[in-house]
């Protein structure tokens, strides 16, 4: 771990920080960061506790007494005279019994009060848990990601060891596809590439890629998504396409476009009416810029123990980091944080993610392209459409004549149904308020008619009888939609079209 962690950690330490949790798997290089705490502070005695096997020995690890925690806990409480650690690894179960909570609130106390009696309680386990009645003496510390250079060392170590050759070009490729990984998982990786061909080359790369996608998998909350969209699926949003397609641009030369001093894209919010391109905006994104598309399922985040949903999101947008580059689509996010500011318990929690997600956005270096898509932009925070958050806002607005126009020869050539006697203009005259899935239906209804009824070909008289069968949403919902467009119309946000 670098040396700023080493001075932070230390600083809690110091500051009489009474209980520190790291959510953490990797016990090894939390170990290896107390070490360096110790060999700097002196003598210090450490005991660690080990769900499953009581008290180890912290050096070999091996079971010293097959105490409970309850055990060790209540007579580590009459210690007195010397600086202690106590570490406590992967007992999150354990945070539900109240005795528990007791032991440990009672020794973060004398830690705070009592000068003669220095005990400092470290949680280290993989799950965030922080019961209510410790909320308040608990400081989180996330153990830190290799960066970029720690992550070439790693490499370079790694190649040293197993006498390789790794060509330095490769090593800066390699660094860049496993940032985003533990030291433990780098090894792994490095493990299973080594083992496969007995050298690391570029073709195992696709084993990083392979991994990160695993990691998605069992996050449960990410979602990666396959898709076949590109920019040309999408009819119209001119003015849209061609600011992705820009983006798109310094994304796919991103080192040499930060060297010239080009900032780091963030992404995008896209407001507008339902049915008109939004999400198809975004899985278009991901095929314009070459990356993996993510969805953020934001109700799964919530959790049921204080801090579990702050966890829950602190996990997958680190995960998002770890597949980076990458665009992370979170649809109608006005959902995930609407009541922000409520007195209501449930609110609190909500304005806890939408602090931890704004930070975020508006500080994170990493290659991950949001691209958030919201139908009712007047349930959002203010401070979510301040400049800096996003790289712009977009309105999408129901398609003009020349939109639909362009959707309808879409939709018709992709079904192979295009002829010149089709006639566009009638079209579009008969379509006014129709979103673009409105006109998408209206074609693949026309189209399976015709397949049914035995017909090679599609008409115009067609088409305008199914536009009278299709009610387009602007008059199913017409109400919802006014609202809509009343809420819109108070905002100054550039026009997709």
């Amino acid at each position: 771990m670098s040396n700023s962690h080493f001075a932070k950690l230390s600083s809690y330490i110091d500051a009489l920080r009474p209980i520190i949790y790291v959510p953490s798997f990797d016990f090894h290089a939390f170990d290896e960061l107390i070490r360096e705490i110790c060999a700097e502070q002196g003598n210090v005695r450490i005991y660690e506790y080990n769900e499953g096997l009581g008290e180890v020995s912290f050096t070999t690890k091996r079971s010293n007494n097959p105490y409970t925690l309850c055990q060790l806990l209540s007579g580590l409480s009459d210690t007195y005279n010397e600086p202690m650690f106590l570490i406590l690894k992967d007992v999150h179960e354990q945070l539900n019994n109240p005795k528990v909570i007791s032991l440990i609130k009672t020794i973060a106390s004398r830690n705070i009060y009592e000068e003669s009696y220095n005990l400092t309680i470290f949680i280290v386990c993989s799950k965030l848990v922080i019961p209510i009645e410790l909320e308040k003496i608990i400081t989180v510390f996330d153990a830190p990601l290799p960066n970029y250079n720690e992550i070439k060392s790693l490499i370079v170590e790694f190649a040293k060891d197993n006498t390789i050759i790794i060509e330095d070009m490769l090593i800066d490729e390699l660094a860049f596809y496993l940032k985003g990984f533990s030291r433990f998982e780098i090894i792994q990786i490095l493990n299973l590439a080594y083992q496969n061909s007995g050298s690391i080359e570029r073709r195992d790369l696709k084993t990083i890629l392979e991994e990160k996608e695993q990691i998605i998998k069992k996050s449960g909350i990410l979602e990666i998504l396959n898709y076949r969209e590109t920019i040309d699926d999408v009819g119209g949003l001119c003015v849209l396409k061609k600011w992705l397609v820009n983006k798109s641009k310094i994304f796919k030369r991103l080192d040499e476009a930060v060297k010239f001093g080009v900032d780091i894209p963030k992404g995008i919010l896209i407001v507008g009416m339902p049915g008109c391109g939004k999400s198809l905006t975004a899985k278009a994104t991901a095929n314009l810029f070459d990356v993996p598309l993510l969805r953020l399922d934001v109700g799964k985040l919530l959790g049921k123990y204080v801090g579990e949903s702050e966890e829950n999101l602190r996990r997958a947008i680190q995960t998002a980091e770890a597949i980076s580059p990458c665009v992370l689509w979170v649809d109608e996010i006005e959902k995930a944080f609407s009541g922000i500011g409520s007195s209501n318990g449930g609110h609190e929690v909500t304005t806890r993610l939408f602090g931890y997600f704004l930070t975020w956005l508006q500080e994170k270096t990493s290659s991950v392209f949001v691209v958030a898509t919201s139908n009712d932009i007047s349930k959002l925070p203010a401070e979510f459409l301040r400049k800096g958050r996003f790289d712009e806002l977009f309105f999408v607005d129901f398609p003009n004549g020349n939109e639909r126009k362009s959707i309808f020869e879409l939709h018709i050539k992709k079904r192979g149904k295009w002829a010149t006697s089709i006639d566009t203009i009638k079209l579009i005259k008969d379509t006014d308020g129709y979103s673009g899935a409105d006109i998408e239906a209206v074609v693949k209804n026309t189209v399976e008619k015709a397949f049914l009824g035995e017909r090679k070909h599609i008409t115009t008289d067609e088409l305008q009888e199914e536009i009278k069968e299709v009610k387009p949403i602007s008059v199913t919902l017409k109400e919802k939609i006014d609202k809509l467009k009343d809420s819109l119309n108070s905002y100054d946000i550039k026009n997709a079209t």
